[in-house]
């Protein structure tokens, strides 16, 4: 059966701040909410399409490409203010786009490294809800795809619409991530594209691959299921608890990517729901492995060992993995 992905263009759905989980105390918010703007572009057939974006140089500001899709302008909002924009770059294919706004009085938020971020690690996301009032939402990551060069961040920071666009910042107020889109169906599938992908972007001397027109663009999360990437595949499957595809998905993965930790991890996952426990528990020390931090692997393991075995893995050599998919 073809997998099909429905997926929605992200945007924030703000939660009230619990104790202990906001990333951010709330003067940062107040800080990085000057940078984060509201976003309008007007359609050619009528309609409003709005987002938010994030401003990352003088008179720059970065948003989703799927924003501004098909609008007759760009406008740039904050505080009752209203900027004319044009798209000065774009990366269809990883919906990045980057707008010139002569005249924005708006702060440059710090930029951060995604490459750095932990699995676990707190993360607040600022977006403009419904495309009416900047709210926030706190989360942590819950995994680091490797895609294009970078890695797409999945959170918990719960998003619904509006946000396109919107920012994904540290503990230290630095901008990680852009929120981009979010799985229906899933309790964690928000996902953010990587800050570095902003960085290049930013670099206007390196050249820019051949781009589609914009009204044509189509980005990685919105192409045929069969043309996206494997976490994502990845992602319909395990929401669905269709656990021999699952195995089937990671094993074609480590085929390719044996030293990636995320397929070893899912093979784990769907072994473990295959009641095969000695083979998922070897998947899962793999996966540790190669990924020694990840918390969410070692507490699976754990559970694992619990019921396999009293001995603990090796802490110095890799362990055995399966030979099929080195």
């Amino acid at each position: 059966m073809k997998i099909s992905l429905a997926l929605l263009a992200a945007a924030l759905l703000a939660l009230p701040a619990q104790p202990g989980r906001a990333a951010l105390d709330r003067a940062a918010i107040l800080t990085l909410s000057a940078s984060v703007l509201r976003i309008e572009a007007p359609r050619e057939r009528g309609g409003l399409s709005l987002g938010s974006g994030v401003a990352v140089g003088d008179g720059l500001v970065v948003t989703n490409c799927h924003v501004i899709r098909g609008g007759q302008a760009i406008h740039v909002l904050r505080g009752g203010v209203r900027w004319p924009a044009e798209a000065r770059a774009g990366d269809f294919a990883r919906d990045l786009c980057l707008l010139a706004v002569p005249g924005l009085r708006a702060p440059v938020v710090p930029l951060g490294h995604a490459d750095s971020l932990a699995i676990g690690q707190q993360v607040s996301a600022l977006g403009y809800t419904g495309g009416a009032r900047l709210q926030r939402s706190a989360g942590e990551v819950v995994e680091l795809h490797r895609h294009d060069g970078g890695h797409v961040i999945q959170s918990s920071n719960r998003f619904s619409s509006g946000a396109s666009g919107g920012g994904l910042f540290d503990e230290q107020g630095l901008l990680v991530g852009i929120l981009t889109f979010r799985l229906p169906g899933g309790d964690a599938h928000y996902f953010a594209a990587p800050v570095e992908w902003v960085r290049q972007m930013l670099d206007l001397g390196a050249p820019m691959p051949p781009q589609p027109p914009l009204a044509q663009a189509q980005p990685y999360w919105q192409q045929a299921a069969s043309a996206q990437p494997r976490f994502l595949q990845a992602a319909v499957l395990l929401r669905d608890a269709r656990w021999s595809d699952l195995a089937g998905l990671a094993r074609e993965w480590l085929r390719q990517s044996a030293d990636d930790a995320e397929p070893w991890h899912l093979l784990g996952q769907a072994l473990a729901r295959l009641d095969l426990p000695q083979e998922a528990r070897a998947a899962l020390e793999c996966s540790l492995y190669l990924a020694p931090s990840h918390v969410a692997v070692r507490s699976s393991l754990d559970r694992l060992r619990a019921h396999t075995s009293t001995a603990p893995a090796p802490s110095r050599m890799a362990p055995p993995c399966p030979p099929e998919s080195r």
